[in-house]
């Protein structure tokens, strides 16, 4: 049997307001021309489907029309929901879609009643939050370990029955490396879960981290279908192609397309505008941090005719203090308190120009203030 995993599509999401719904997309024809190529029997996507709990029409719409697309090149679907997704919602029309192959989990209870393909038991554990099974499934505590452990001790307990067992989890092993785009899902600091909880079964299939990551022969994150943060500069998307028999046989990684790479560049305004080394970043989304010891006006616009693509920009000037020394708010003008902070941040005073805008917008505001 081959399975092709993969996770964290977070359909929806945009990039610093730009959208990613074509590079979405072409990872959807990606997935479906790997499917038909490599002959994949089941497609296992281990949570964060969608990127909030009340998707936008167009990620439900990618969403319906790649479950189909995958089901018409002869794969299965098992899917499971993760912290992004709302469990209810994503649930609709889930019994339907088992008579058609897509095998959609997003309860607690259902996670050790397994979907059978060809005597391999897939079980797929949705995102476990702590404080909603506690009671019912009458943990020792309130954390991630306890919950997942319970639902892992009836799998194995099932499992034993079948010629082998894929598990589907959403969860943040102990060890695995985050980026800067996954939420946060701790519980009083009992966020993670130790590895030796999948032991017993033929492969983990994990979501959550957005970076692919082996934290075993038969334990892996497949990492998100893009880039969704500048910590994820230089990791390779896509997805583990996985063979299995009566255990893991062959694991092997299929890269995913790159719509637009990401990259960061870090110096002072002119060296980024003129040096020939940067060409080759030119069309990236880039986060850039300029370090001129005086903030350079319309930084933003300069660099993006050069780096149309920039997204981020930040100001480390080289020989700042370490240190700010307070400042009187207490009884200055607004208009003060406002110039000292263009001051601080630029290095210079504000230009003439530039001080009567700012007091015209003080001065509307208080207006305002005062109509309301």
């Amino acid at each position: 049997m081959r399975i092709l995993h993969t996770s964290d599509w977070h359909l929806g999401r945009s990039f610093h307001r730009e959208s990613l719904l074509a590079g979405q997309a072409a990872f959807v024809d990606h997935l479906v021309e790997t499917v038909r190529s490599e002959g994949v029997d089941v497609v296992a996507v281990a949570g964060d489907v969608y990127d909030r709990a009340l998707p936008p029409v167009d990620a439900v719409a990618l969403l319906d029309e790649a479950l189909a697309r995958l089901r018409a090149a002869g794969a299965r679907v098992v899917l499971i929901s993760g912290n992004h997704d709302s469990a209810l919602r994503l649930r609709f029309g889930s019994a339907l879609f088992e008579a058609a192959g897509v095998h959609v989990r997003t309860s607690p209870d259902l996670a050790w009643e397994p979907v059978l393909v060809d005597d391999v038991a897939f079980y797929g554990i949705p995102y476990l939050e702590p404080e909603l099974v506690r009671a019912a499934w009458e943990l020792p505590d309130r954390s991630h370990t306890a919950a997942l452990t319970y639902a892992m001790d009836r799998i194995r307990a099932d499992s034993v029955r079948h010629r082998a067992s894929v598990v589907l989890s959403h969860c943040f092993v102990t060890g695995g490396q985050a980026s800067d785009s996954e939420r946060d899902i701790s519980v009083g600091g009992v966020a993670h879960v130790p590895l030796p909880a999948f032991d017993g079964v033929s492969y983990a299939a994990l979501g959550h981290l957005h970076g692919r990551q082996r934290m075993s022969q038969t334990v892996r994150y497949s990492g998100s279908p893009l880039a969704y943060s500048f910590s994820e500069v230089g990791q390779v998307k896509g997805s583990w192609l996985v063979t299995l028999g009566s255990e893991v046989e062959d694991v092997e990684f299929v890269p995913a397309p790159v719509p637009r790479p990401v990259g960061r560049l870090w110096g002072e305004l002119e060296a980024l505008l003129t040096d020939p080394r940067h060409a080759a970043v030119e069309d990236h989304w880039l986060q850039v941090t300029l370090t001129d010891a005086v903030r350079p006006k319309s930084a933003m616009d300069r660099l993006r005719a050069r780096f149309p693509h920039t997204l981020a920009l930040s100001f480390d000037p080289v020989g700042a203090a370490t240190a700010a020394q307070p400042v009187r708010l207490s009884g200055r003008p607004e208009a003060e308190v406002a110039l000292d902070f263009v001051r601080e941040v630029r290095g210079e005073p504000a230009a003439p120009e530039e001080e009567d805008l700012l007091r015209q917008a003080i001065e509307a505001s208080r207006v305002k203030e005062t109509m309301a």
